[in-house]
């Protein structure tokens, strides 16, 4: 056995356990939910920049890297661009609202700004786009394992997937936010050790730039149309993600939401040079690789001091099983409060969410699992979801923080339209958009159209009346 694979299972035992410790302590959603809103900005810092360092931001980023050079840095720079906007924005007045009429989930605000139909239509498309990005982490974490110990694919997904899934459904947020801590340190302390030696293996940052830039991809930081893609993709996605805003909810007060991820926004910007810079030293150690997605765990095993590439996978598959649990809370919190609570027993004890919460982590991890098995690519994976958070979420969460007159007709027109129209382009274009203008942007335009056009309607109809 390598000293690679032990280092994984032994880390492996040490996040279980210590998720299994804090979940003894949580026995109400309330702490299940938002951690008995007692997060600070240090301890909602790192579990959000955990979460959002993940399969997607490491390997899936590196292998955008391989291909396009420094233009992957609008990968986690865009996601860093709506961190700043969710920081200084619609962060401090959802947790207004939020810690004012005691809501758990983005659900409860969505009944509680535009009604019942509102949050039953959102929770279903969440829950399904959910498991596609759960599935991305999964193949992050398989890559890992493929490489380091030639498991297949498919296990490497169930294995990663059970790891997550076990510590997630015994201790909720809280069990998450204190795993996340020493993830986050895992993460940090192994790019921080393994990203000079990687660089200086291949010739330092100027011979990167210079090789990469003559090459078919081209080097130049902005490419045009794929960095558009992302900006339209996750600024918005990362602005209204469910995951992130219950994360918020858990804050103690609005000076730790701004602060805990402001400070966030600024690491994912600066984090987001790394997998750039990565991709293109693979690509120079390994220019005919068959999959780009194996090019952060190859350069790990392959071109460290043993020691450094076993701390390296570990700080890659913190975030990958990091980003992970994030979405299983997702899962979790809108099944068992959204729809169970909300829909099919909405006289339910607290004790019986709690117990619907845990049965639906475990039912997420499982779809999440088969999803993994069956999806090619992690980017493939995460930006379906991305671009559903988009459409769906971001007009009506948005317009609701800033006007008090839409109603849920708004609200359901803006999702129907802005789903629509992003499935549309999408089967008319194969994904490609239309004159330079991406899926995620034309359903995004679509669904403000259609919001304001119910919105101005309604209005005219009540002064007629």
């Amino acid at each position: 056995m390598s000293l690679h694979l032990i280092v994984l299972l032994a880390y492996s035992a040490l996040l279980l356990a210590i998720g299994l410790k804090v979940g003894r302590r949580v026995g109400t959603t309330g702490a299940f939910f938002v951690a008995g809103r007692r997060l600070g900005p240090g301890l909602l810092f790192s579990t959000v920049l955990a979460a959002n360092i993940g399969a997607g931001s490491t390997v899936g980023a590196t292998g955008i890297g391989y291909d396009a050079g420094l233009a992957a840095w609008w990968w986690n720079g865009s996601a860093g661009i709506g961190s700043l906007l969710l920081a200084l924005w619609i962060g401090p007045r959802i947790w207004r609202v939020a810690s004012r009429h005691n809501l758990l989930t983005v659900g409860d605000y969505l009944e509680h700004r535009y009604g019942q139909s509102v949050r039953g239509v959102v929770a279903v498309l969440i829950w399904f786009g959910t498991l596609s990005i759960l599935a991305g982490q999964l193949i992050g974490l398989a890559w890992i394992l493929n490489v380091v110990a030639g498991i297949p694919k498919a296990a490497g997904c169930v294995l990663g997937g059970t790891l997550i899934t076990a510590y997630f459904a015994a201790g909720g947020l809280a069990g998450a936010a204190w795993v996340n801590v020493v993830q986050l340190t895992v993460k940090l302390a192994g790019f921080a050790i393994a990203v000079p030696l990687v660089l200086h293996s291949a010739g330092g940052i100027s011979t990167l730039l210079a090789a990469h830039g003559a090459g078919p991809a081209g080097g130049g930081f902005w490419a045009g149309s794929r960095s558009l893609t992302y900006l339209t993709l996750l600024v918005p996605a990362f602005m209204v993600s469910p995951g992130l805003l219950q994360k918020i909810y858990g804050a103690r007060d609005e000076r730790a939401v701004r602060l805990g991820i402001g400070v966030n926004a600024a690491a994912l910007m600066l984090f987001a040079f790394v997998p750039a810079l990565m991709g293109m030293a693979a690509r120079q150690h390994y220019p005919a690789l068959a999959n780009q997605e194996l090019a952060l765990p190859t350069l790990m095993v392959n071109n460290l001091p043993v020691w450094v590439g076993a701390l390296a996978l570990a700080a890659v598959f913190s975030a990958e099983i990091s980003a992970a649990d994030a979405v299983l809370f997702m899962l979790a919190t809108s099944l068992s409060q959204d729809i169970y609570r909300r829909f099919l027993n909405p006289r339910a004890t607290d004790g019986q969410v709690l117990g619907a919460a845990r049965l639906a982590a475990l039912a997420g991890g499982g779809l999440g699992m088969a999803i993994a098995v069956w999806s090619p690519t992690i980017v493939g994976a995460l930006s379906l979801f991305y671009a559903l958070l988009g459409v769906c979420l971001f007009v009506p969460i948005v317009a609701g923080l800033a006007t008090r007159r839409a109603g849920s007709p708004e609200a359901l027109a803006s999702i129907a339209a802005g789903v629509a129209a992003d499935i549309a382009v999408r089967l008319m274009t194969g994904g490609r958009g239309w004159g330079g203008a991406s899926p995620e942007l034309i359903g995004l335009a679509m669904a403000s159209a259609a919001f304001a056009v119910v919105g101005i309607g309604w209005v005219r109809g009540q002064r007629g009346a």
